[in-house]
């Protein structure tokens, strides 16, 4: 789903269902659980000491311990550190907020902490960021580092999503989109029985940066969207966004492919590379900053330095660029590069990272792989 195209169809009067049938193509809308389970990490290889614990607060009300009895009370303090240097044994150490010792225990393993109503939050200072307080429950693996996950019930964790992937002050059906497209791009990804997390934090899945994240207009959309899913048959798909698609989205094998290039996935029914223009031939996503760009001007020396940073694209001095095999959409799934020692043949993403990467830090960074090269005059 391109997002600038879903907001350019929902100002047109597109309804949610209307923009996601279009960028999921043969796929329908079905339901799970809003009880459903999303654990999300927040923080591995945390490196704890005595001086500087991982610590978690509990905010708004009181929380506790799995296996101890008590309840501490609002704004009271966990602290976590190793008994000794690379030791697997922890202090465990609770203060009010006040600092008198309300609990002590040596703990291995795993310690769960859990707020006392469905509404309280815990705060996880450790992760030093402005947005580090979560609902839901953490569990905290122990070894000779930390590691912190979020167990949250799926629409909540949602409300910690949207506005961080789509701007709160878009179209009502824009974002219930969103919100019916993450809701999908989680689910697709959990695996309860088998490992410690489902999805990171961050980039890798998708952002979510728990209470403070929330907006009015994303928690709406999250609500009025309720466990609402795409399928695919009976199952939930992989409902993969991004920003803008430049009017044209491309058919997933052409997207992940291998360093050169090879075609390496089979094609996936609902994500299939199609027109996003309106009638008149415009782009639905014609309002992104990034709709349209360009590079700087460079000269065959210039890009010959560029490309000969990374032992995959250097050819020596290059005589020759094939930019000829593109997907549907016009991206470039590969580029071969013809030099003085040789041709060598990457990816179009490949490409893009090794220009990227050894540019001028002045010059304008490739936005993607639907471009082409043009004479200098």
């Amino acid at each position: 789903m391109s997002q600038y195209g879903a907001r350019g169809r929902a100002l047109a009067g597109q309804t949610a269902p209307t923009i996601l049938a279009h960028y999921f193509p043969k796929t329908t809308l079905g339901t799970r659980s809003v009880s459903t389970v999303v654990r999300v990490l927040l923080l591995t290889g945390l490196a704890a000491t005595p001086a500087k614990p991982l610590t978690v607060i509990g905010r708004t009300a009181g929380w506790s311990l799995d296996g101890v009895a008590t309840v501490f009370p609002k704004d009271a303090r966990l602290a976590l550190a190793p008994t000794a240097l690379n030791a697997t044994t922890w202090n465990l150490k609770v203060f009010r907020a006040d600092g008198a010792l309300l609990h002590a225990a040596v703990v291995t393993g795993d310690v769960k902490v859990r707020p006392a109503t469905a509404s309280s939050l815990l705060q996880l200072v450790s992760k030093a960021t402005t947005t580090n307080i979560y609902r839901g429950w953490f569990r905290i693996r122990l070894t000779r580092t930390a590691m912190v996950v979020n167990h949250i019930t799926i629409d909540r964790y949602l409300r910690g999503v949207v506005p961080l992937e789509m701007p709160s002050s878009w179209p009502a059906e824009a974002l219930r989109a969103q919100a019916i497209a993450a809701r999908s791009y989680a689910i697709y990804r959990l695996h309860p029985t088998t490992g410690m997390f489902d999805v990171y934090d961050d980039t890798r899945s998708q952002v979510y940066r728990g209470r403070k994240a929330e907006t009015t207009a994303g928690s709406a959309a999250v609500t009025a969207t309720a466990g609402r899913v795409l399928l695919s048959g009976t199952s939930v798909v992989n409902a993969m966004f991004h920003s803008a698609g430049g009017g044209w989205t491309e058919h997933n094998e052409n997207v992940f492919v291998s360093s050169t290039g090879a075609i390496v996935a089979g094609p996936v029914s609902y994500l299939r590379g199609r027109s996003d223009r309106a009638p008149d031939g415009t782009a639905w996503d014609q309002a992104s900053p990034y709709a349209t760009w360009k590079t700087a001007t460079y000269t065959a020396e210039a890009l010959s330095a560029i490309l000969a940073s990374d032992p995959r694209t250097n050819v020596g001095p290059i005589s020759a660029l094939d930019l000829s095999r593109r997907g549907v959409s016009g991206r470039l799934i590969s580029v071969t590069i013809t030099g003085a020692l040789g041709t060598k043949t990457v990816s179009g993403g490949v490409f893009r990272a090794v220009f990227n990467a050894a540019r001028p830090v002045t010059d304008p960074q490739l936005r993607g792989t639907l471009f082409d090269t043009q004479p200098i005059p």
